[in-house]
């Protein structure tokens, strides 16, 4: 459960609560002019990660303060479009945070043992076959509104019209056009399109979507999507996801902002050869981890 503090002259997702969970990657924005302090509920026993660095005469692309035996560390990126993944082994499990260099970053992630957390609501059991009715209700959203309100009278809907909510990968990308929720289902909606910006056609998983809402990722329950998208075209795809990876309810606002992940098939195009010493960095979202 995610729970968000308000820090004066600072945005409410500056400062955040998360209770740990070894089954979840915890995605946690870092700039490179403010620091990100991630405290957890006892001594931290080891810490690993891929180009982060202590010593500041060492190139990295993340700098960690540390010092051993205490519960917090703090992270800073040293150059923009940085990514990388944290583990942090506590209390005889290892927890997986993802660092993205971010112009909105968290500067506090305060984390609780999950044996003392409140205990979350479970998530409710929603069969498959209920799951393709309540995607079938979102496509037909505007004409059941119109025509037979009583039909979708506990449904949120947020549409979001020219300016969509888009996850770009560079040859192509993912825009959210509207998202529904099902409150009793515990279940968001997602109507997607995805656009293919390369003159080749790119295949993908379509059994896997993730949705990342704040620092926690969703995987589906359900999507309907073809697993090709053509040249220079579009297609529409909807996504639901039920409750937490932990089995909670997710109890979700449409008010979030979302980006949405697939596995993505076909290789990326070449990258251009980088010149030694270049600090540019080529970020690459597919084969999201799961938990």
């Amino acid at each position: 459960m995610l729970v968000a503090t308000v820090a004066l002259a600072e945005p409410p997702e500056a400062i955040q609560r998360l209770t740990l969970d070894d089954r979840v990657v915890v995605s946690v924005p870092v700039a490179t002019n403010r620091v990100t302090t991630i405290s957890f509920p006892g001594p931290i026993s080891a810490i690993d990660a891929a180009g982060v660095r202590a010593d500041p005469n060492v190139p990295g692309q993340f700098q960690l303060a540390h010092t051993k035996g205490s519960a917090f560390l703090s992270v800073r990126a040293l150059a923009r479009k940085q990514a990388t993944n944290l583990n942090i082994r506590w209390n005889k499990r290892t927890y997986v945070f993802e660092l993205i260099e971010s112009d909105v970053p968290v500067l506090a992630l305060n984390l609780e043992d999950r044996s003392v957390a409140q205990t979350a609501q479970p998530a409710p059991v929603v069969s498959p076959t209920r799951l393709l009715a309540l995607v079938d209700k979102a496509k037909a959203f505007p004409l059941l509104k119109q025509q037979h309100p009583d039909a979708v009278a506990q449904v949120e809907a947020k549409t979001f019209g020219d300016k969509p909510q888009i996850t770009d990968f560079g040859d192509y990308e993912i825009r959210i056009e509207e998202v529904f929720r099902f409150n009793p289902e515990d279940t968001v909606v997602f109507h997607l399109t995805l656009q293919n910006k390369a003159d080749q056609e790119i295949r993908y998983r379509s059994d896997i979507f993730a949705v990342r809402a704040g620092n926690r990722l969703y995987h589906q329950s359900i999507s309907d999507a073809p697993r090709v998208l053509p040249p220079k075209a579009a297609s529409t795809v909807y996504v639901a996801i039920t409750g937490t990876p932990d089995g909670g309810r997710n109890e979700l606002s449409l008010k979030n902002e979302f980006s949405v992940l697939v596995t993505r098939l076909t290789p990326q195009p070449a990258l251009p050869e980088l010149s030694p010493g270049s600090m540019d960095w080529i970020e690459t979202l597919q084969n999201e981890p799961k938990p």
